[in-house]
């Protein structure tokens, strides 16, 4: 009678196990926002799109790093100490010169730590930036348009006819 019932007890702990696993599975492994409210609410419809600033103007290290960067509050204040110094937006960012403080950007497109994505070596194959990033320029508020995951990579890297050896990308 002991026995049944430890069997019984197994046999559900194991089911439910299956379930919670099978449930996990099927969530998405990001789970953060694709489009987060930044603590400056930059337009890069205004910036890139309308006044058609180049993506490398802002993001200068793209051609020699990893990373892309972001520009330094000292570009930022530069410009609008002159274009627009009473909208909201700007004095928020003049306020963040004031303190001296850098500005908490939220992160949009991430990637885990064993992945090596080399901005420099796509922007010498000549892939242009919306192929990652969507149209920036139409963006008011920027977002993920890719999934950057492991087989949409691929994907793009066999259309250009680039290297698929898994040290090309991880570490």
């Amino acid at each position: 009678m002991k026995s049944s019932w430890l069997i019984v007890g197994l046999v559900f702990a194991a089911g439910l196990l299956a379930v919670a696993l099978l449930l996990l599975y099927s969530l998405p492994l990001e789970i953060s926002d694709r489009s987060p409210v930044q603590p400056i609410a930059f337009s890069h419809k205004v910036h890139a799109g309308a006044n058609g600033i180049p993506c490398l103007y802002c993001h200068r290290y793209a051609p020699v790093s990893s990373s892309a960067g972001i520009p330094a509050l000292a570009d930022c204040r530069a410009c609008h100490l002159f274009i627009s110094p009473d909208s909201p937006e700007i004095r928020k960012l003049m306020a963040y010169w004031d303190k001296r403080a850098a500005i908490p950007w939220v992160r949009v497109n991430t990637l885990p730590d064993h992945v090596y994505f080399p901005h420099m070596m796509h922007i010498r194959a000549k892939v242009d930036c919306s192929v990652c990033h969507g149209a920036v320029a139409t963006m008011e508020r920027i977002g993920r348009t890719a999934t950057l995951k492991m087989g949409w990579c691929l994907g793009c890297h066999r259309r250009h006819k680039a290297s698929i050896d898994c040290w090309t990308c991880h570490i």
